[in-house]
């Protein structure tokens, strides 16, 4: 069923890392400032390790380029007066949009040594608590093929239904390849009584071997067809956009209206694949 409603777009992008990066990074958010997003999100390293990075990109994001800006903020391992400081600092500084997460566990670390009173333990309490906190637009983390540390596909749409009943305004999903992933997810989510909007991630492939790296860390499943494409191609950057392009169209024909796209810093072939796909361009 194609939708009726306007396509709306976001896009992840990640903190600089030095000025030639800071330079990039504003590159591509002016060039896809072009394509109108409903917002845009700056990442989190893991344990608060990037936590000033986020910060100064995402006011850069907003003052720079004047685009609504939502900071993803971790929870695990960091207390919770440091993530309350910190949410305080964001609210101050005019960003009303954030993308809770509990984040990555570090090598070596266990939930085991982050418990209550002092740290949270659960996405939803976060949620919860920042919400109590400050109104804020709250976006969650969807897993079409399951987060890696969940014992089942079953429990993490249990997880996703406490997400979205503490408040989130949103989920947004993992990347994903297959759109019959995406809509069989949202299939599952639905009966389950999850009404809240479930917004596809889409990942761009510009180098077909590092994405296989990043899809066997998510445990996100690559067809067979992508894997034999890209090995005939002479032209990796067109075969990804073409690739994308196909997903969006896959997508809205399922009634799919809002696109989340994981930039990686780059605009090139986020803009290649909306104009393949008639998507603003």
């Amino acid at each position: 069923m194609l939708s009726s409603s306007p396509i709306a777009l976001s896009f992840e992008f990640f903190p600089p890392k030095n000025d030639e990066g800071r330079k990039a990074l504003l590159a591509a958010a002016h060039e896809l400032a072009v394509l109108d997003p409903a917002f845009v999100t700056v990442t989190f390293g893991a344990g608060g390790s990037t936590k000033s990075g986020t910060f100064e990109a995402a006011k850069l994001l907003q003052q720079d380029c004047g685009l609504n800006v939502g900071a993803h903020l971790s929870y695990f391992g960091t207390p919770k007066a440091e993530l309350f400081a910190y949410a305080d600092q964001l609210w101050d500084a005019g960003i009303r949009h954030l993308v809770a997460l509990r984040g990555d566990i570090p090598q070596g670390q266990s939930p085991a040594n982050f418990k209550e009173p002092d740290y949270f333990e659960y996405t939803s309490e976060f949620v919860e608590a920042l919400l109590k906190r400050h109104p804020f637009d709250i976006s969650v983390g969807a897993y079409p093929e399951k987060h890696p540390d969940a014992p089942s596909l079953d429990a993490d749409l249990i997880a996703l239904e406490k997400k979205c009943s503490a408040g989130a305004a949103r989920a947004i999903t993992q990347f994903f390849f297959d759109p019959a992933i995406y809509q069989n997810f949202v299939s599952q989510a639905r009966n389950k009584g999850i009404l809240t909007p479930i917004t596809p991630g889409l990942l761009p492939i510009r180098d077909f071997n590092k994405i296989c790296g990043f899809a066997e860390k998510c445990q996100a499943h690559i067809p067979q067809e992508f894997k034999e494409i890209f090995t005939n191609s002479s032209d990796p950057v067109a075969t990804g956009i073409d690739l994308l392009s196909r997903q969006i169209l896959a997508l809205k024909e399922m009634g799919v209206s809002h696109f989340h796209f994981y930039t990686l810093n780059h605009s090139d072939m986020v803009i290649g694949a909306c104009r393949q796909a008639r998507i603003r361009l």
